[in-house]
């Protein structure tokens, strides 16, 4: 009998000649559709094999509903890198992509990367351009710097300018600024790789102008400052100013230069965090060159900028490194439409995600919270305890270290293990990404914004039902 269904089973090529499987190969190919084609009959095969499927017409209903099955299941397939909804209240979540992107970034990137770009081309002169020509500007404008470009990451930018600067020459740089970011890498192995020499001063608690000073000698190219963004040395500490720095160094014909990381544009101590140094606030210092990330506290794509002098920009730009470091269309894009939205700082803080997130209140956080509690308060018929809770929420991403946001959250429990539904909201279609605490799990409000309630809402619903 098996075998005589296994000869009623459709022909790959016969498939191929209905509609809806046209439809599907012209949308996502011959190969993807023949490949989903081929699992769906060999379930059928396992089917008849197994007894399940006996009848001609039982074969056939099987075919279309695993065919069909099959179908959807390629037209959905958004592949392994997804949206999620950020629950952990973890504002520059480094694991779940840094900064969310502003709306206005993401309707620039739909309109513009449809067809071809100007990226190098000049269109009034109709010649060849450069595409630091479309961020330079606007960068320059909102931070003030004499010059400004961009490469693909920070570490890209620390690397670019001690290569650019100290190739055989010698980099002086503070025992207690040498950090370890994301990925082990460190300070001084940028140092390294940018094939100069770096010189250690001082203490990995203190450091004095006049250890800088005992260390620069003729093969000093630069020193390098790196703002601790992502940690803190407390008690018995000291370290220069940057003033006080850029003046010894100049006096001997030096530049300084700059690591300040994060990337902050305003400063955030009127909206109750603490204090951290603007890209402003070193320019205005003296120092030479600055680098920063793009996508952490300034809230956009990931890029490394640079900016100060026009000099030592042009040294940056001219150097065999920047080829490789260079940013893509879509970097120069976002990083311009980013700078574009500082140029009025109360539209940025409203309208970028990650300063909106930053600076929001706990009272307006908490009204969230309440709205989410009254679209799943059916779950507590289902023996689901349901609280709102006062939390502590993070900026993340090595970026305000230490500084904790009220946070206001909502907790789930029930008989079922928090982990277990913690998993199960991770393998949804759009994933939520939650935190488990004392076998509950944790709904942070602060990284949820009102469009996603509803989503989140149905996603608890389900789940808990």
């Amino acid at each position: 009998m098996a075998n005589e269904l296994f000869k009623l089973l459709p022909k790959i090529d016969e498939l191929f000649k209905r509609q809806d499987i046209s439809h599907a190969i012209e949308k996502c190919g011959k190969e993807p559709v023949k490949e989903v084609l081929n699992d769906a009959l060999s379930k059928v095969r396992e089917l008849v094999k197994s007894g399940e499927i006996d009848t001609e017409d039982n074969l056939r209903v099987k075919c279309e509903e695993l065919i069909s099955e099959s179908l959807r299941g390629l037209n959905e397939d958004e592949g392994s890198l997804k949206r999620v909804i950020n629950a952990t209240g973890v504002v520059l979540h480094t694991n779940l992509g840094r900064a969310p992107m502003p709306r206005r970034l993401v309707e620039r990137l739909t309109n513009n990367l449809r067809g071809y770009m100007n990226l190098e081309y000049n269109i009034e002169k109709g010649a060849r351009g450069e595409r630091y020509e479309h961020i330079e500007e606007i960068i320059c404008k909102v931070t003030g710097a004499e010059a400004a470009f961009a490469v693909n990451n920070n570490a890209a930018a620390v690397m670019l300018m001690c290569a650019a600067l100290g190739t055989r020459k010698e980099i002086i740089v503070s025992r207690g600024e040498q950090i370890e970011i994301g990925g082990k890498f460190r300070i001084p192995d940028i140092i390294k790789r940018s094939n100069a020499k770096m010189v250690e001063v001082g203490a990995t608690n203190k450091t004095h102008i006049r250890d800088y000073e005992e260390a620069i000698s003729d093969k000093t190219a630069a020193i390098l400052k790196v703002h601790t963004s992502n940690y803190r040395i407390v008690g018995f500490t000291d370290s220069v100013e940057r003033d006080e720095l850029v003046s010894l160094a100049h006096a001997h014909g030096i530049p300084v230069i700059e690591d300040l990381g994060s990337g902050v544009l305003i400063d955030l101590s009127r909206y109750g965090l603490r204090k951290e140094p603007t890209v402003m606030d070193s320019l205005k210092a003296g120092v030479d060159l600055v680098s920063f990330s793009g996508d952490k506290l300034l809230g956009g794509t990931q890029a490394g900028i640079i900016v100060g002098k026009k000099e030592l920009i042009e040294k940056c730009k001219k150097h065999p490194l920047t080829r490789a470091f260079r940013i893509d269309k879509m970097q120069a894009l976002l990083i311009g439409e980013i700078f574009k939205m500082y140029e009025d700082p109360v539209y940025a803080v409203k309208n970028i995600p990650v300063l909106r997130m930053l600076t929001e209140d706990a009272a307006a956080v908490w009204s969230r919270a309440e709205k989410l509690c009254l679209m799943i308060e059916g779950i507590k018929e289902k023996g689901v305890n349901l609280d709102i809770i006062e939390t502590d929420n993070y900026a993340g991403g090595g970026s305000l270290p230490e500084e904790k946001l009220k946070g206001v959250a909502i907790r789930l429990s029930d008989k079922v293990p928090a982990n277990v539904h913690a998993e199960n909201l991770r393998k949804i279609k759009t994933p939520l990404i939650v935190r488990v605490e004392d076998n509950a799990v944790i709904i942070e409000l602060r990284t949820i914004d009102d469009e996603e309630l509803k989503t989140v809402a149905d996603i608890i619903n389900k789940e808990f039902a």
